[in-house]
């Protein structure tokens, strides 16, 4: 079985836990080299090399603020801003 390991972010030097069950699903997708950075270091760099996502400012079809979103808004679609969407998704 697998152990909780303690390795250290080739990035920032901060150690981190490679859990068992990390360490199962590397094993089932066939990877065969543990991770280098911690999470927060991969998240980061991901989003680098993404690059920004470009956002587009509407009006949000249920309270008429401004509703900022990462697709272009369709005149026959809602278009909900944070708030409302949350609220919607909540009901």
């Amino acid at each position: 079985m697998y152990e909780d390991k303690t390795l250290i972010c080739k990035d920032c030097g901060g150690e981190f836990i490679f859990t068992s069950g990390e360490q199962e699903f590397y094993a089932e997708k066939g990877f065969v080299n543990e991770p280098q950075r911690c999470k927060v270091c991969r998240d980061n760099r991901k989003s680098s090399l993404r690059g920004e996502r470009e956002m587009f400012v509407t009006v949000c079809s249920q309270c008429g603020g401004e509703a900022k979103v990462p697709f272009k808004p369709r005149e026959d679609r809602e278009v909900l801003c944070s708030e409302c969407f949350a609220s919607k998704k909540e009901a």
